[in-house]
């Protein structure tokens, strides 16, 4: 079996197991044991065991990526990468604030329902206001001060700016030792890309393990009542992955959509099931190399950028996630209020963390700043979980589409194959 088979094959058993336990034996003692001592920590093991190989892989991508580079390559690289980022993601913001309020999911839910899942003790930390000097203070932070303690905090873009700066100065510096530096970082990347696949080999099990502590404990019962919320964000999604990412990859990649998402199956599936953009990095570039057969100084630079900065479905999630919890709570948002929240909605995509749940502290932030009770948020917190999966699938769907396009035109390094041309329908079996 091919391994993203065998993680799909891990994910319909941990899945099912966890649905059949919820119903046969829910709630009993034992089934929480084993969720909490066996299946969690199998699936965070494995969860770990992915981010742990992020901040290396991350810094020795885009260096060696850099490094193969010219300086007029990086600023083009750099302005097609984050206008293909604002522009998408504005996409994704406006389908997800067209459908809700259009078909009004927040107004479906009876107070019964609210009054049984909102859980006004378990309030999330919000994530701080933008501030009136929020535009400098966040050119700031893009540079750090550590690196490492940036490293080791998850500062993402900080490190990137790090890795950035690191891999101009290794390419216009010529000496013995910067050669050798060079090579040193691209043995690193190689071996990190060795680990990963060793890594990949345990994936079936990491992932029904998670599927299955994630499904005994919730079941489907929760679905159900907030059923309209996560039918309109699982519309939103399935509209910009299959639309708007097929028509990009399509006219502005120079490729067959279908071909793409064959290719991309892998990362596809990993994103899934770890709901992570950080810990499918690795994968996604995997993919892109050996499947896409992109430019490696590419998709170098447009993953490890896109991994903490391109997050379509985040961004999407938040929006809508705002609005209906505004429907649920009678708070009118002008057209005015909407277009604000979709302005921080597309920023604070470039800004939260590639991690599980990321996105729910913005979230709290967007609902302070607009009144609405953030004790509303336990209604999303019990099928969050399950979003996060999907939309973490259209945030790396969307990293790799955004690499076809940039790699669109750019020259291929003089030792690697350059990307294979489109295919025509007739040719996909």
């Amino acid at each position: 079996m091919k391994q993203h088979q065998k993680m799909l094959l891990g994910i319909v058993i941990g899945t099912v197991a966890g649905i059949a336990a919820n119903l046969l034996v829910g709630g009993a003692p034992w089934l929480d044991w084993v969720v909490t001592n066996v299946t969690s920590l199998v699936g965070q093991l494995f969860l770990r065991l992915l981010l742990m190989l992020v901040v290396p892989l991350l810094f020795a991508a885009l260096v060696t990526g850099v490094c193969e580079l010219d300086l007029r390559s990086i600023g083009r690289l750099g302005v097609r990468t984050l206008g293909y980022t604002v522009v998408i993601s504005s996409i994704a913001v406006l389908i997800g604030l067209f459908l809700v309020n259009t078909l009004k999911p927040g107004t479906r839910l009876s107070e019964e329902a609210i009054a049984a899942l909102v859980q006004k003790g378990s309030v999330v930390k919000a994530a701080p206001a933008p501030s009136a000097d929020s535009v400098p203070g966040l050119i700031l932070s893009m540079v750090p001060t550590n690196p490492i303690k940036a490293a080791a905090d998850g500062d993402m873009i900080a490190l990137i700016v790090f890795s950035l700066i690191s891999g101009v100065g290794l390419m216009v510096t010529d000496t013995p030792g910067s050669r050798h530096l060079k090579e040193t970082i691209l043995g690193l990347y190689d071996v990190l890309m060795t680990l990963i696949d060793g890594v990949l080999r345990l994936a079936p099990i990491g992932v029904g393990a998670l599927l299955f502590s994630v499904t005994a404990r919730l079941g489907f019962g929760i679905l159900v009542q907030v059923a309209s919320f996560v039918g309109v964000v699982l519309l939103a999604l399935g509209l910009h992955m299959f639309v708007v990412y097929s028509l990009s990859v399509r006219f502005l990649g120079g490729r067959n959509p279908i071909a793409f998402f064959r290719d991309c199956r892998l990362a596809i599936v990993t994103a899934f099931s770890t709901a992570s953009s950080s810990a499918t990095l690795p994968t996604a570039l995997k993919v892109a190399e050996e499947n896409l057969k992109l430019p490696r100084n590419v998709s170098r630079f447009v993953l490890t950028a896109g991994s903490a900065m391109n997050q379509n479905g985040t961004a999407l999630f938040e929006g809508v996630t705002v609005l209906f919890l505004a429907q649920v709570f009678g708070v009118e948002l002008s057209l005015a209020n909407q277009a604000v929240v979709m302005f921080i909605c597309v920023l604070a995509g470039i800004g939260t963390a590639g991690v599980p749940a990321g996105s729910i502290p913005v979230i709290a932030m967007i609902l302070g700043m607009f009144k609405i009770p953030p004790e509303g948020l336990g209604l999303i917190l019990g099928v969050d979980r399950f979003l996060d999966m999907c939309r973490t699938t259209l945030n790396v769907t969307g990293d790799l589409a955004a690499a076809v396009y940039v790699a669109r035109g750019e020259p291929a390094p003089e030792n690697q194959t350059p990307p294979v041309p489109a295919r025509s329908e007739s040719s996909v079996s």
